[in-house]
């Protein structure tokens, strides 16, 4: 029963919404932004009476992207509380296996400074401090005898100045040179990676507080994961001759014992293991997840896979789930070791699945649609993550009725916010595409909309490529929708929750089938009578942005576009972003010939920018690394110098992600000044089109 407890991964939230109270709505506001509560990572408490979580809240006050607290909540949804409240954060909240303490992470003011591992003694006192780590913290595991810790630690920047250094008197040295010797050099908020630096597991004794290194190996260490008897650890680490060329890990098991040998499982190979390693109720087998050849890197789905665990045989992907054709996640064995429950990302979805390691095929335990977040399990307590496309996350806890799961919510953090808004409705649209191929997306309405009337429509593209919109809760689709307009999102080829053909359709060939995709959704909107025609708006951000590129190029229907953080000309952003692996491996390097065709035809849209008549919006971020900030650049320069009307946006210190309250207000501001003006008429504000 706990396992198959631990297989909920979903939602229904219904009695939750009846809950909510009755009377006047209003519509959705930025203002809301900083009053969500973001609820993350929930823990069952070994004794399965109480649960664990993270809230996090943006500070729009100070203009941070905010803190995370920890809480509570009884499994009957009582007394929800949150029991730490420093001016840090503090976050991955883990009950040692006996129940006694709740350990997690924060930078709080310690004996060592840095993210450290705290201690709360459950008895009662305050929490202290654990670890006094010099490098940097990046996970850890409670052993199952809860004397132990292994803690993924990676090696402190020698290089890096002393806080506080550097007086009027003596003021701080000059920074080094950065000296670069890697094939990937550059990742989005890590920056430059620099060789000799390495994360390895090391073995933390409660006790003594003696600190050891597990293994002596030299490269990259993750995931670990101790056996059910405590007495070995699985783990990940990538031990090919040049990891940046071959970036997938192998699986390893090794003697919970500092200076233990350890034993690889599987063999090196483009292909490689991923996430956490779980091990099976008896200790024999381990299942992990492995991704698909680098060829097919951008757009690969988690394929689930079993190898026992003292190498005594080869490792197999598991037939029931091949079949599927989706990508899963979360494995978690049944108690028989019969089965493993996974997540199954699929179709606007991702639903909760009893996957047979034998004969048999993988049955659902939840109904669709649904959106299945974080989950765990301990006695007879699980609890997942989940929302829907009208409720924000929030912890609920599951029970088995004949051969579905129940749902009951045990935090409420959002409550009282989503009592107050009147939200959009959203529902599926189906379109079939110019070749034949069916293609999903959903269509969000303004609250109140009337059938037959034909109303403004936004398409907003998701990026990725490989994800895929779903029933989970859009500020942006619902703040478009409360400003007036329909919104559609479109799982395109190349999304996720579709299949592998579907994925890898557009594998060198970018802005081909999706633009096909995306126009036959917009054209089934119109027929459908909710979209009008003549008011028309595009946008998206990342792949988002690249493909707003592509239909503005290819379709002039669009009054108004939104491009943020897309490329270009596109072999101009070889070496400058960390895409390198893709570019060598999917497109080939610049200098072979067929490589530069295909490099042309993916730049398209700057260098056919003289077919483009659509004013667009170009944004980005300063210091992204991801899709650098030169291909708004570039694109924009192009409209500029066209006539077109068209304005650049760079967020100042931000990656590629734009996490700055004021900013993330300050884009949403701007999208909606900037559709109004060319699709509505109405004048633009001083406020959302100036400079600030």
């Amino acid at each position: 029963m706990k396992r198959l407890l631990c297989a909920c991964v979903a939602v229904v939230l219904a009695s939750a919404g009846a809950a909510f109270a009755q009377g006047a709505k209003r519509p959705l506001s930025l203002d809301d932004l900083g009053k969500l509560k973001d609820v993350r990572d929930p823990q069952c408490a070994p004794d399965g009476k109480s649960v664990a979580f993270v809230v996090h809240q943006i500070d729009v006050k100070e203009d941070k992207p905010g803190a995370s607290h920890i809480w509570t909540v009884g499994i009957d949804g009582r007394d929800e509380r949150q029991i730490t409240s420093s001016n840090d954060s503090e976050s991955s909240p883990r009950f040692s296996p006996n129940g006694r303490h709740l350990a997690f992470t924060s930078e709080r003011p310690g004996k060592a400074k840095g993210e450290q591992v705290w201690l709360l003694d459950r008895t009662g006192g305050e929490a202290f401090q654990l670890t006094e780590i010099k490098g940097r913290l990046q996970g850890y595991e409670w052993a199952p005898d809860s004397e132990r810790l292994a803690l993924v630690v990676r090696d402190p920047d020698p290089d890096a100045p002393e806080e506080g250094a550097g007086t009027p008197a003596t003021p701080r040295k000059a920074p080094k040179p950065i000296v670069i010797d890697r094939y990937k050099f550059k990742q989005d908020v890590q920056g430059y990676l620099l060789s000799g630096r390495h994360s390895f597991i090391y073995l933390f004794d409660i006790a003594s507080k003696k600190l050891e290194r597990l293994t002596s190996g030299t490269a990259d260490e993750s995931s670990p994961s101790w056996s059910p008897d405590g007495t070995r650890i699985a783990f990940m680490s990538n031990r090919n001759g040049d990891p940046d060329r071959e970036p997938s890990s192998q699986l390893f098991v090794v003697d919970a014992k500092a200076g233990s040998t350890e034993k690889a499982l599987t063999p090196m190979t483009s292909r490689g293991g991923r996430g956490k390693p779980e091990w099976s109720p008896d200790g024999k087998r381990i299942a992990f997840l492995e991704g698909d050849d680098k060829k097919y890197g951008a757009y690969g789905m988690e394929h689930l896979t079993i190898v026992a665990a003292d190498g005594s045989s080869a490792p197999q992907r598991v037939v029931a789930s091949e079949a599927l054709d989706r990508g899963v996640s979360q494995p978690r064995w049944g108690e028989d070791g019969k089965n493993i429950y996974a997540i199954v990302t699929d179709d606007m979805s991702a639903y909760g699945a009893r996957i047979p390691v034998g004969s048999g095929s993988a049955v659902p335990i939840t109904d669709k649609p649904i959106v299945l977040g974080l989950r765990h399990s301990a006695g007879s307590c699980a609890v997942v993550i989940s929302g829907d496309d009208n409720h924000y996350n929030e912890v609920y806890s599951a029970s088995v009725v004949g051969s579905r799961m129940k749902f009951q919510p045990l935090t409420h953090q959002n409550d009282a916010l989503f009592a107050e808004l009147q939200l959009g409705t959203t529902e599926e649209v189906t379109a079939k595409s110019k070749d034949g191929t069916e293609v999903h997306g959903l269509l969000t309405k303004p609250a109140g909309y009337v059938a037959g009337t034909k109303i403004p429509m936004l398409l907003r593209i998701h990026g990725g490529p490989n994800s895929q919109d779903q029933h989970s809760f859009a500020f942006e689709r619902q703040w478009f929708a409360a400003n007036g307009y329909a919104v559609l999102a479109v799982n395109y080829r190349g999304s996720a929750g579709r299949g592998s053909k579907f994925s890898k359709a557009i594998a060198a060939d970018w802005g081909h089938y999706e633009v096909d995709d995306l126009q036959a959704m917009v054209d089934q909107v119109i027929t459908m009578g909710v979209a009008d025609p003549n008011k028309l708006g595009v946008g998206g951000w990342s792949y988002g942005g690249i493909l707003t590129d592509y239909m503005i190029a290819s379709d002039t229907r669009f009054k108004a576009g939104t491009s943020g953080a897309g490329t270009a000309f596109t072999v101009s952003f070889y070496g400058t972003d960390q895409y390198i692996i893709q570019y060598d491996y999917e497109i080939g390097p610049p200098w072979d010939p067929k490589a530069w065709e295909t490099y042309q035809k993916l730049s398209y849209p700057f260098l056919h920018a003289d077919r483009i008549r659509t004013p667009t919006l170009f944004l980005g971020g300063e210091r992204d690394f991801n899709v650098p900030v030169q291909g708004g650049q570039q694109m924009y320069q192009a409209l500029r110098s066209l006539g077109v009307d068209t304005q650049l946006v760079i967020y100042p210190n931000e990656f590629h992600g734009i996490t700055r309250p004021s900013y993330v207000r300050d884009r949403y501001e701007r999208y909606l000044a900037w559709y109004d003006r060319y699709i509505n008429g109405k004048k633009p504000s001083s406020t959302a089109q100036d400079n600030k």
